[in-house]
Parts: structure tokens; C-alpha cells; sequence
């Protein structure tokens, strides 16, 4: 497992990196948030621990920024808040579970792979949207019970749609999504992929609607 702490308190920080690397996970340490969304798009990491208390952006914003590029990476936040407002707005941003500190160490470790675990068994899940249905493990789609073919692209975006069915998702979270395409990718590349990829699951039963000047919405197709 290959995990993120982003922690100011260098001792902490460093205790918790020794803890799990000797699990035989590896971890990566760094003071700040402004720094966090690039990496998480330029390594394959499982799981982010992350200070809310940070210099520069705190834990929060820095949270904020990384649900905006369309990550759905396990949040364990780490706080010396112990107010309900705070743990409220840290879940509203996006974190799935938090840790007041001072806190044992063996629970985070415990807590983190319960995280991972549940990301692991979402991500072998088989998403059905009326008569498409897509299975997240193998990256491979169905409509009507008939395979059809996608792009490596086209599964990560259509697998995120499906997990936000009825929801808008805005370009620059679909466009966070693909390594190397969140800093330079042009809307008509975007649009370009989103029309192919609505040829081919449309005949579904399943509409993808551009809204504009938002983003995108998929959601089952209504009768006629």
C-alpha cells in the first residue's frame, strides 16, 4: 500500500511513516497542502492521511482542491479540533473518516485499512445504470448485454459517472481524472471523448446530458 501523509509535526509525521513501513507499506511525507493535488495525479497513491492544521492552505482547503480534480482516494484527516463543527466540515469536504489527535497509531494504521479496503471492494463493483452496466475490475462495459469498447480514458470517465449518477460532474473533475490531462487539457478534447463515449452508451437506456457551464449528468434516459 502506498500512502500520503501530509503532517507539519515532523516527528509525528515521522512516526507514523516508520509504523508503516514497517507493515511493508510505503509512505510519503510532506509539510504542506498546496503541493498535494499535482502528486496525487502523479503517483499511484491508496489512501491520503492529512493534517487539517497545515502552514499555507490548511487541511480543509487543501481537501477541497483534491475532490475537485475528481479524486475518490480514502481521506483519513487528522485533527486537534475536537469540536463537532470541525469534524462536520471535514466530512462535508470530502474525508470519509477522522482522527483527534493525540491519538494511537495502531488505530490509524487499523482505520486506514479499513478505508482501503472498502475503496478496493467499491472499486471491483459492478455499476448498472438501466441496461449499461460496467464492470469496475475488469474495465469492461455492457449495454444491453452486448460488450462494447472503450478507451482506457473513456472507462476511468465513465466509471466516475456512474459512481455520480444523477449528479453534476464538472470538467475539471473529469479532466483530473487522467494523468497528464488536468494542467493542459482543452474543452474540446474533453467534449470530444464525452461524445464518443455517449455513442456508445446511449443505446443503453442512459443519457448523458452536457449542462452548460457546468459539466456533465448522467442519468437513465427518460421514455418517450
Amino acid at each position: 500500500m502506498h500512502v500520503l501523509i501530509v503532517e507539519d509535526d515532523s516527528p509525528l509525521a515521522a512516526s507514523i511513516a516508520t509504523a508503516m513501513q514497517a507493515r511493508g507499506w510505503r509512505a510519503d511525507v510532506s509539510d504542506r497542502g498546496e503541493p498535494v493535488p499535482a502528486s496525487l495525479l502523479q503517483d499511484a497513491y491508496d489512501a491520503l492521511v492529512l493534517d487539517i492544521g497545515l502552514p499555507g492552505i490548511d487541511g480543509l482547503e487543501t481537501l477541497r482542491r483534491v475532490r475537485e480534480q475528481g479524486s475518490l482516494l480514502p481521506v483519513l484527516m487528522l485533527t486537534a479540533r475536537d469540536e463537532i463543527d470541525d469534524r462536520v466540515r471535514g466530512l462535508e469536504c470530502g474525508a470519509d473518516d477522522y482522527l483527534v489527535k493525540p491519538f494511537a497509531i495502531r488505530e490509524l494504521l487499523a482505520r486506514l485499512s479499513a478505508l482501503v479496503r472498502r475503496q478496493d471492494q467499491r472499486r471491483s463493483e459492478t455499476l448498472i445504470l438501466s441496461a449499461l452496466r460496467f464492470d469496475a475490475a475488469a474495465r469492461r462495459a455492457h449495454v444491453n448485454e452486448q460488450p462494447i469498447t472503450l478507451s482506457a480514458r473513456e472507462c476511468i470517465v465513465l466509471q466516475y459517472l456512474m459512481l455520480k449518477t444523477s449528479h453534476i460532474v464538472t470538467r475539471d473533475q473529469l479532466a483530473g481524472l487522467v494523468p497528464g490531462w488536468a494542467a493542459g487539457t482543452s474543452e474540446n478534447a474533453l467534449e470530444l471523448l464525452i461524445s464518443r463515449l455517449r455513442a456508445k452508451i446511449e443505446p443503453g437506456g442512459v443519457r448523458l446530458r452536457t449542462v452548460r457551464g457546468l459539466g456533465y449528468l448522467l442519468e437513465p434516459a427518460v421514455p418517450e
